[in-house]
């Protein structure tokens, strides 16, 4: 049967390219390809492509495979270097059913000797996506797995002041079973960064089935992070299983590196394992250091939100109380070199500024707090170096929503008692709205001075209320600029008598004491009511009463200056024979505080009885005589009484 001449006409022309190309095939191998395939990515792309060795092609479906020597692929014109790959060979699998989609998938990448750079400018534009104007997320190759048999990668991206230069080698045999071993160097945001490591032979760049096993150690800045595990699609991290081991200066300065907000602290080093499944992230299981403290317990966050929700539990088993400072904006130091640095005040100087401060003053850094929301959970048994101020049992619990960071409960065992405060403050406005409310329970006075004559020498148990309000970007402006109520109260008790006569200026008792060895007294009440507006607390009641001395005071406390302007009158409950019977004064600063008494009144009663002296020597003690009221004051009644004097009474009574 013959076939129609239409018919033989047709497969002539259908059968003509097919015939064509095999002889171009059989001539001249498949070199023949290299000009239409130069020519179609320029028009593309915009940029040239040179294949300036052999091609060949090797069929298979789905996947056909194609190498070409002596490839480069240009940059675009406003990119630092002029090309962006240059190779002795480049290996691709092509993915058929997606390049009849217009979509690049080559699921197997292989670069000999490569050199490859990689550019983001400032305007966005990136060197990778292959449209005319870098700009299409859509028109970029899609890579799942890429060998590269030694080479150079660089990475720019001048908008976030990175410049990563990297060299790779292979090692191993047999060649199928060699690993990758890469340096890198540069600056990431700004910071230098350096890095080592090694990996498997093939790189899943998107690999989704096959874990990427990777140790690598490196540098940004002053943090240090080693790890060694997998990763699953190394653009895209599906899944993370390493031990990571971390160290730096601060956990603050993780915030370039994470993009999430960690408090200011000392120095610290932590290990633990690393996992990362779908939104979630979690460092668990992990235990390190930060100051001088131990710290261990479980991280997670969640990025599947308005923005990513961390959840804590951390425990210390000593917690270094010097860690604490960072934490509430205290400079490292500050209360030590603010005492250095303080003069003493004396009545005969001048009044000169007070430059050395105490209280922390470095800013909370609220541009950061709506990067994370934060439920984090830390338990202290114990605290290292809190002999000034006995510390135990620490549980807090802060919580950070919206840029509202809020510490409830922030609870601690001291001197045996407890402190319980939950503290407030509102990083969405500027200032910062900050309110604290503490409650001080059964606080042991024997303890909470354990390095002072006080607290060597006394029984009785401290309560007491805070309730500030105030605005601030620092612990200091947010006091300096505080308002509300400040009130202490000590029940009952026993206090030494020695540092009791020594308050009433009494010489003759104190003479006896030290001779005779001290005794306690019974502690009647003890109060301390402040009202604070705009800093200042005014002192509405101040009165320490004993067995034998009231002492009630007046003044106030400048929290913006650090500045104190107290003045604490005497009142013997007996006759003293020999006492000088004067006012005391606490002035200076809060790093340097000045207790004196006053010396006009003092050289007077001791002038009077030179002079009556003179007269009769016996009379010599008549000005040095206190007759004392003779009898115990209602505390209650001394409260009234010390709220109801006059400002002008506790003016008379200044220096």
């Amino acid at each position: 049967m013959t076939l129609p001449r239409s018919l033989k006409w047709i497969a002539g022309v259908l059968l003509a390219p097919v015939v064509l190309a095999a002889l171009l095939i059989a001539i001249f191998g498949w070199n023949w390809l290299r000009g239409p395939i130069e020519r179609m990515t320029t028009e593309q792309t915009g940029r040239v492509l040179a294949i300036n060795g052999d091609l060949t092609v090797k069929f298979g479906w789905p996947l056909p495979r194609i190498r070409a020597d002596a490839v480069s692929f240009a940059n675009p014109v406003w990119a630092m270097e002029k090309q962006m790959v240059v190779a002795d060979a480049v290996e691709v699998s092509i993915h058929l059913p997606q390049l009849l989609l217009r979509n690049i998938v080559l699921p197997e990448v292989r670069l000999e000797r490569p050199i490859v750079f990689l550019e983001q400018a400032g305007d966005g534009r990136r060197n990778w996506l292959l449209d005319l104007n870098q700009q299409d997320e859509g028109a970029r190759i899609r890579i799942d797995r890429l060998t590269l048999d030694r080479g150079r990668l660089g990475y720019d991206d001048t908008g976030q002041k990175t410049r990563i230069r990297a060299e790779l080698s292979t090692s191993g045999a047999p060649p199928a079973a060699a690993g990758v071993s890469f340096t890198a160097q540069g600056q990431y945001k700004g910071m230098p960064l350096k890095a080592h490591g090694n990996g498997g032979p093939v790189l899943g760049l998107r690999d989704e089935a096959t874990p990427y096993p990777l140790q690598t150690e490196f540098t940004v800045g002053h943090t240090a992070v080693k790890a060694d595990g997998t990763i699953t699609s190394l653009l895209k991290f599906s899944a993370v299983d390493m031990r990571v081991a971390v160290r730096g200066d601060s956990l603050a300065k993780l915030f370039p590196l994470l993009g999430i907000a960690f408090p200011e602290t000392r120095a610290y080093a932590t290990e633990g394992h690393l996992l990362h499944q779908a939104y979630t992230w979690r460092y668990e299981k992990f235990s390190g250091r930060i100051g001088g403290s131990d710290i261990a317990g479980t991280l997670q966050v969640d990025t599947g939100g308005k923005r990513p929700a961390m959840k804590g539990d951390l425990a210390s088993k000593v917690l270094d109380i010097a860690d604490l400072g960072p934490l509430i904006g205290a400079r490292p130091g500050s209360v030590e070199a603010a005492k250095q640095a303080a003069p003493a005040a004396t009545p005969t100087a001048a009044p000169t500024p007070v430059l050395a401060r105490v209280l922390p003053d470095m800013p909370f850094k609220t541009d950061r707090w709506d990067s994370v929301d934060a439920e984090v959970t830390l338990k202290a048994k114990t605290f290292r170096h809190a002999k000034e101020l006995p510390l135990e049992d620490l549980v807090a619990h802060l919580s950070l929503r919206d840029s509202v960071l809020t510490l409830d409960p922030l609870d601690f065992g001291v001197a045996g008692g407890q402190l319980n405060a939950v503290i407030s403050l509102d990083g969405r406005s500027d200032p910062i709205q900050a309110h604290a409310k503490v409650k001080a329970r059964k606080i042991l006075l024997s303890r909470l001075f354990p390095t002072s004559e006080l607290g060597k020498t006394s029984i009785g148990q401290v309560n007491g209320n805070f309730d500030l309000t105030g605005k601030g970007n620092s612990v200091r402006q947010m006091l300096a600029r505080s308002s509300g109520k400040v009130e202490l109260v000590v029940a009952g008790g026993m206090i030494s008598k020695l540092m009791m006569e020594k308050a009433g200026l009494h010489l003759w008792e104190i003479l006896e004491l030290k001779m005779a060895g001290d005794k306690l007294v019974k502690l009647r009440c003890a109060v301390a009511g402040f009202d604070v507006k705009q800093g200042n607390m005014q002192a509405n009641a101040l009165i320490f009463d004993t067995e034998v001395t009231t002492i009630i005071g007046t003044g106030s406390i400048d929290l913006g200056d650090e500045k104190l302007d107290l003045t604490l009158n005497q009142k013997t409950k007996y006759t003293s024979p020999l006492a000088l019977r004067s006012p005391i004064y606490v002035r200076g600063s809060f790093a340097r505080p000045v207790v004196e008494v006053d010396k006009g009144r003092v050289a007077a009663r001791a002038l009077g009885a030179l002079a009556l002296g003179l007269v009769n020597p016996l009379l010599t003690l008549i000005p040095l005589i206190d007759a004392g009221p003779g009898q115990d004051s209602d505390c209650g009644q001394l409260v009234r009484d010390a709220r109801a004097l006059p400002r002008s009474e506790a003016k008379a009574t200044s220096p």
